[in-house]
């Protein structure tokens, strides 16, 4: 496989991704998390009509997306940004035929895999707890975790992670600062956390990690101002797809998606909307899409996975009379 070995993984749900984006009219596909360029190989090879306009915030990424998309030559073009810069980037580059948008949220397994990234609660791969996806900008989690005060630790436990036991976690971190390697963050989780709690349901450092990475990378801001952009570069017939991997993401995801079709209208069932509402875009498909039971026994990552997707639509009222 064409890239860097290091950014070598399989891409979640490739093939309901290649399906949903291979019918859109010829123009720009943009991958807002690149990564090793997986979705975007095979999205290229399926649709001889695309351009791909890559973006990724990790550095790491982006070189490795560019030597795997080196056989596509001046089909493919990788730019450092974080997503949320996608209207400056179009700007930039001069595209405005953008009728693809793709957004697989979360950490890659490479990034997990590198211990000096602070990703991996796995003791053998531990390391300093950064988190950042972006290394060269933004504060270390490891900030956070030791100035951060117990009850600000305890909301971010519970708003980004649904954690049960925010307020025993978060005081034990607060007990044991200053915690300085990612192996010694899971050990404090895996104690504080009730020993029933802790046989079932994976690893409970799992929801730690996942919530200071949130928090530290601003994540579900981020993807909110995100998806407000891809629906204004759409052209008709394009379409967005969004793989998300925990309920607050999926929720900021499912709700945009369905005021972008639905117009936000609140008016009565059954009645004509009188509130003016408009849609810009149909849904495809009435639910999220998952991981069958194959592609989750081959990729464990691909089992809290959930895709959804939107095609731009000219405007039109919602219930008209």
């Amino acid at each position: 496989m064409p890239g860097e070995p290091g950014f070598a993984h399989e891409p979640v749900l490739r093939g309901p991704v290649v399906e949903l984006l291979s019918v859109v009219p010829d123009g720009t596909f943009v991958d807002l998390t690149l990564g090793g360029a997986g979705h975007a190989r095979a999205l290229l090879a399926a649709h001889p009509g695309l351009r791909l306009l890559g973006i990724d915030r990790d550095p790491s990424a982006v070189e490795a997306a560019r030597r795997a998309l080196a056989p596509f030559g001046d089909r493919a073009r990788v730019v450092h940004a974080r997503s949320d810069e996608l209207t400056a980037v179009l700007e930039a580059e001069g595209r405005d035929d953008v009728s693809a948008v793709l957004a697989d949220l979360g950490v890659s397994s490479p990034q997990v895999d590198q211990a000096d990234r602070g990703f991996s609660y796995r003791d053998d791969r531990s390391g300093p707890i950064d988190m950042r996806m972006d290394p060269t900008s933004g504060r270390p989690a490891s900030e956070l975790l030791n100035h951060a005060s117990e009850a600000d630790l305890r909301q971010i436990l519970r708003d980004f992670a649904d954690e049960r036991h925010a307020g025993r976690i978060a005081a034990a971190i607060v007990a044991a600062r200053p915690v300085h390697t990612t192996a010694e963050l899971a050990e404090i989780v895996r104690s504080a956390v009730p020993a029933p709690a802790r046989r079932r349901g994976g690893d409970p450092a799992k929801r730690t990690f996942q919530a200071l990475r949130i928090a530290v990378n601003d994540e579900l801001d981020v993807l909110d101002r995100t998806l407000d952009q891809v629906l204004d570069a759409l052209v008709v017939g394009g379409r967005a797809a969004v793989i998300s991997y925990h309920s607050g993401e999926d929720r900021i995801v499912k709700v945009r998606f369905r005021t972008a079709t639905d117009g936000g209208c609140a008016c009565p069932p059954g009645l004509p909307c009188a509130c003016g509402a408009v849609a810009i875009a149909r849904p495809l498909g009435r639910r999220a899409v998952t991981a069958g039971p194959d592609e989750r026994a081959r990729n464990p990552r691909a089992a809290s996975a959930r895709l959804r997707a939107v095609e731009k639509i000219d405007p039109i009222p919602v219930r008209s009379s």
